[in-house]
């Protein structure tokens, strides 16, 4: 029997565009890991970069298949703002540790809602 495909709660997209996000950012920033690999095959930035697209591409794949590993690896992935949130906050303008702030709070809590509990019901 065939699943209707709906559109998924508001958590799950804000999810999704947050992950968008990371992986546009990964874009901007491979050249410059690319260019570090020239003098270093192995650098810290390099394997930091590649892990974290692999898991980020690994978590989007999850969440739209629905399946229930993805909520976890969700809330895994959206624990990254808390890192921005402390280097902005020793930043010479700490007032900008209020996006990274309102964005893990807005994921947090739109990944828990019953709705987008429900969303990921795929064993």
């Amino acid at each position: 029997m065939p699943t209707s495909r709906r559109l998924p709660p508001p958590g799950v997209l804000l999810f999704l565009g947050y992950g968008l996000l990371i992986l546009a950012t990964i874009g901007v920033s491979l050249r410059w890991v690319v260019d570090m690999a020239i003098s270093a095959p192995i650098s810290f930035p390099g394997l930091v970069v590649m892990i974290l697209l692999a898991y980020t591409i690994f978590t989007i794949t999850l969440v739209l298949q629905r399946k229930e590993a993805a909520r976890g690896l969700a809330v895994g992935l959206s624990t990254l703002t808390v890192p921005l949130a402390f280097f902005f906050l020793v930043s010479p303008v700490p007032i900008l540790v209020l996006a990274p702030g309102i964005l893990g709070v807005l994921l947090w809590v739109g990944l828990r809602r019953p709705a987008s509990r429900a969303w990921f019901c795929e064993p």
